[in-house]
């Protein structure tokens, strides 16, 4: 029996007027609605843990059953290969980009910035090491636990690879892994019903927390920053779905809609991938490949939280009059490369590496603070343009790995 899908287009529609009803209450909840917030902060705490609630089994078990259905130790690290790499060569562009556009366009230039401390440890280049140190978990209930999405990933291609070498004797394992799976879905499919309630309460506190002051303080290099990441997605990820993936840009973009929309809403990559799951179902991507490439990317594929950071430290370092040297170029574009692979997919997440970052180009700490205030605007974006570039890796996948995913 074939599987009733929901109507993409009525969720992206009711997705993007919660979205827009959520930015106007935001701004009227900060003179007259102030009350609403505890209710508003429930359901969108209630809508979050929902989706995340599912993350990890989904990404477990669909991770496995796709192995299975990739056939080959060998293709599987032909696949894994190639999302990496598209991965690592996608930031580096962004991060390129981030650098020196604002840079050509002067942006900041004469803006006076009130510094506002505040107390943040930047990430440490050391952590890029521990990272790759601990990929395999000591303690895979411990990973799950706590949320690393690593280690998570890395076990469950530990778990996959042997199902596979082991085939008859593992297939109860599989057939289960397969049911939890199913499950996993089907739960999704249920909270996206919700997905236009979820965005509204979400986007309602953002904006509530921001302020007018702060939204119109930064409006120009949001709009230059905005400008950048939509121009980037559809120049760049547009060429990789079209040429790649020879899929159509119009059905690309009808049907991710959903997952970019609410991770524009959530600030939350991680938090958007069984959504991001059901977009990539309905690109017909097969599961072997979105099962890999989507939760991969939901961990290092931080296209424009680079574009973001480098652009922000252009900007700050425009406005207080520092000239950052073409060396001191380089070095950021590839610590932000590097920092970008263990920036976590949650909101907030890209704030330690800016500050590890901004002390690198030699900018006054008193910045961090002004950047904080902004962070989540420039998040929502950055998140939405991740998910895109999540997705459009798994349709160009689809075609670069044909032959390579059959038995």
């Amino acid at each position: 029996m074939k599987k009733k899908k929901m109507n993409t287009k009525h969720l992206t529609l009711a997705i993007f007027i919660g979205l827009l009803f959520g930015i106007i209450y935001g701004f009227l909840m900060q003179k007259w609605f102030a009350g609403t917030l505890p209710a508003i902060s429930l359901i969108s705490k209630l809508y979050m843990n929902a989706l995340c609630m599912m993350i990890y089994p989904l990404v477990f078990c669909s991770l496995i059953v796709g192995i299975q259905g990739i056939g080959s130790v060998s293709a599987t690290g032909k696949i894994g290969g190639q999302t990496i790499l598209y991965y690592i060569t996608t930031t580096l562009v962004a991060s390129l980009i981030g650098l020196f556009l604002p840079r050509a366009l002067g942006l900041g230039e004469g803006v006076a910035i009130q510094m506002v401390e505040a107390d943040v440890d930047a990430t440490k280049f050391t952590s890029i090491l521990d990272t790759v140190a601990n990929l395999i978990p000591g303690n895979p209930v411990a990973s799950f636990a706590d949320g690393d999405m690593l280690q998570v990933l890395v076990f469950a291609i530990i778990v996959g690879v042997t199902c596979l070498s082991l085939k008859e004797k593992a297939e109860p394992f599989v057939k289960l892994a397969e049911a939890i799976n199913e499950i996993s879905v089907k739960i999704i499919s249920v909270v996206m019903y919700f997905t236009p309630v979820g965005v509204f309460c979400s986007i309602s506190s953002v904006i509530y927390a921001n302020g007018r002051e702060t939204v119109a303080a930064i409006a120009a290099v949001l709009v230059a920053l905005y400008v950048t990441m939509i121009l980037y997605v559809l120049i760049f990820y547009g060429a990789i779905v079209k040429i790649l993936g020879k899929c159509s840009l119009k059905e690309f973009f009808t049907k991710v809609m959903p997952a970019a929309l609410n991770a524009f809403g959530t600030c939350s990559s991680s938090a958007t991938l069984p959504i991001s799951k059901r977009c990539a179902d309905d690109l017909e991507v097969p599961n072997e490949i979105s099962s890999l490439a989507l939760p991969l990317g939901a961990t290092i594929n931080m296209d424009a939280v680079s574009i973001v950071m480098s652009f922000m430290i252009v900007f700050f370092a425009n406005a207080c009059n520092i000239e950052v040297s073409f060396g001191t170029l380089v070095i950021v574009l590839l610590s932000n490369t590097l920092l970008s692979i263990g920036t976590p997919g949650v909101p907030g997440g890209a704030i330690a590496s800016f500050a590890a970052l901004s002390a690198i180009a030699g900018l006054p700490s008193g910045i961090m603070g002004v950047y904080i205030s902004v962070n989540t605007l420039c998040d929502m974006g950055a998140t939405c343009c991740n998910v895109l570039g999540d997705l459009a890796c798994s349709v160009a996948m689809k075609e670069t790995t044909k032959g390579v995913s059959e038995k």
